[in-house]
């Protein structure tokens, strides 16, 4: 019996995973599977449906002594125990082997974010005399102004974008859709990248509602937006290490800062759970203490 094949089949259709996420459930699966074998490249499927919790352990310890991130690690646990889980709903196998496995623990970093004057000494430093100058200004202002994951950016259609109603639409995780408010600032970028740039270029077919698009009229990498912002974060003479997710960070920060209902930066960031949108309510203490003194009836 295919084990991993009916798997995949069950996430797609009885779970609705997106197509990634089944893809690095696969994976891991599959990485499992090698380990069980010796890493022979055909997968033992009796050997796989017969792992115990010694085995998962061993597993585990070689991806420390791999020095595999932490997070990949916990994900592959969580990939093990919804494989086995499915096993075990499916009559496949008697009991879980992984109910008593332990992810590991996962600490939190926070990334850099930048002040409101960095973001602008960033927006400086663009050239707006070369070809591609607009465009890169439209791709900050939106990073910046609706705190888009790098995928929604460059997968953002012409066709998601109300800008009559002040929204844009955005497939995220999970092919999950929100609204995203956009302001005038990042209208305007787009608009004029749009009419005085897009609107010129020979466009690739099969790409012609993709919004940002590279010198051949296709769609950008995720990799040409982190060059894109580090060389302007060197330009603007910016010391911190920052990436795209630097501006989603910034964006969701600047909200609390200034007063944003958590629950109303967690819609617009696409957070399935609010102690996901928590982690950008690093506050310093004066704010904090100014917010008791001034909601708290007995401070």
């Amino acid at each position: 019996m295919l084990y991993i094949p009916l798997f995949q089949s069950y996430l797609r259709l009885e779970k609705s995973l997106s197509l990634k996420t089944v893809e690095a459930y696969l994976s891991d699966i599959t990485k499992f599977a090698h380990f069980l074998s010796q890493n022979d490249e055909n997968i033992d499927e009796h050997l796989l449906k017969n792992a115990s919790l010694k085995d998962f352990q061993n597993y585990l310890h070689q991806l420390f002594d791999e020095k595999i991130k932490t997070s990949s690690q916990a994900r592959a646990v969580s990939s093990l125990k919804a494989f086995y889980g499915f096993l075990q709903y499916e009559k496949m196998i008697e009991q879980n082997p992984t109910e008593l496995l332990e992810a590991p623990k996962i600490g939190r970093t926070l990334p850099e974010v930048l002040s409101v004057l960095e973001v602008e000494s960033i927006l400086t430093a663009i050239d707006l005399s070369s070809t591609e100058g607009h465009r890169n200004k439209a791709i900050i202002e939106i990073l910046y102004g609706c705190g888009l994951r790098v995928s929604e950016l460059i997968n953002l259609k012409l066709s998601q974008l109300f800008f009559h109603d002040n929204f844009i639409r955005i497939i995220g995780k999970g092919d999950k859709e929100r609204l995203v408010p956009i302001g005038e600032t990042a209208q305007k970028a787009v608009t004029h990248y749009i009419d005085g740039f897009r609107s010129k270029q020979k466009i690739k077919k099969g790409m012609e509602d993709i919004l940002f698009l590279n010198r051949r009229g296709a769609k950008l990498t995720r990799e040409m937006i982190f060059m894109m912002v580090k060389e302007l974060a060197q330009l603007s003479g910016i010391q911190k290490s920052i990436s795209p997710h630097t501006f989603r960070h910034s964006f969701a920060t600047h909200l609390i800062e200034g007063g944003a209902d958590l629950r109303a930066v967690q819609e617009m960031l696409g957070h399935t759970s609010i102690t996901t949108t928590e982690i950008y309510t690093h506050l310093d203490t004066d704010y904090i203490r100014s917010t008791i003194a001034q909601f708290h009836p007995r401070y």
